[in-house]
């Protein structure tokens, strides 16, 4: 559901068909919007939404303090 192309949105990730980023629907629910304000505001499916969160909690999970 989340792609990265450099010709789109200069290769940050996005829900996949769509020029919408995965940052764009971070920013959206960490300013109170609902998922289903999105959803209609932006043509998306909840499928879709979810899948932007799911991939930042990916992200997430794989940041790692290294000690050197």
């Amino acid at each position: 559901m989340i792609e990265m192309n450099p010709e789109i949105a200069c290769g940050k990730p996005v829900i996949k068909g769509t020029r919408i980023t995965v940052k764009l629907v971070l920013e959206l629910l960490a300013n109170g919007w609902n998922i289903e304000d999105i959803m209609e505001e932006y043509n998306l499916t909840e499928e879709q939404v979810k899948a932007a969160i799911e991939y930042a909690e990916y992200l997430a999970e794989k940041v790692r303090i290294v000690k050197i």
